[in-house]
Parts: structure tokens; C-alpha cells; sequence
């Protein structure tokens, strides 16, 4: 079971940089969670990595039926992030290297 630092905190913009990270960089990568720290930016290689066990944790405690699925109100896409925290993420996401399967 991964450790939870509650001091270790996550705004929306680095959750959302570090989802389309795991989507660029997956487990075959080199160097796979000092790539997705460099594009969440504040967080070290162990932070990531932590973060993903985390996520891979609660996937599978939900998945298991142990948690029941919460109930989001509708928002539309990007609602979330401000302007400026959407246009910094889509720099990031540009300055990714692009993989041709």
C-alpha cells in the first residue's frame, strides 16, 4: 500500500498536466517519472511516482466495489482551470515529445 502525505498537495493544473504526462510517457519509458516531474513542474521524480501508486490504488479499491462512485455535477471541459492555468498547460503539453505508433 502507498504511503499518503497529506503535505504533499496537488493543485487541479498539476493533476491535469500529470494525467496527460502518463499518456505521453508510459510504462516502457526511460526515465519515465523524471519526464512526467518535469512536466507537472514542482514535483520531484518520487512525488510522481508516489502519486501514481496512489491513483493506481484507489482505481483498484473502486473498481472492487469497496468505494462507490461519486456523483460529479456536470461541468463543461476545462471548467476548472483558468484561462491562464489552461494556456500554461497547453505549453507544457506542447513542449512534450510527440511517439508515432
Amino acid at each position: 500500500m502507498a504511503n499518503r502525505n497529506p503535505c504533499s498537495t496537488w493543485t487541479p493544473k498539476q493533476n491535469k498536466l500529470f494525467e496527460r504526462a502518463l499518456a505521453v510517457y508510459d510504462k516502457d519509458t526511460p526515465d519515465r517519472w523524471q519526464n512526467v516531474a518535469r512536466v507537472v513542474g514542482g514535483k520531484s521524480a518520487d512525488e510522481v511516482k508516489q502519486h501514481y501508486e496512489l491513483l493506481v490504488e484507489d482505481l483498484s479499491y473502486i473498481e472492487s466495489g469497496k468505494f462507490p462512485f461519486p456523483k460529479y455535477k456536470p461541468s463543461a471541459p476545462g471548467r476548472n482551470l483558468s484561462a491562464e492555468d489552461e494556456q500554461s498547460s497547453n505549453r507544457a503539453l506542447n513542449s512534450l515529445p510527440l511517439f508515432y505508433f
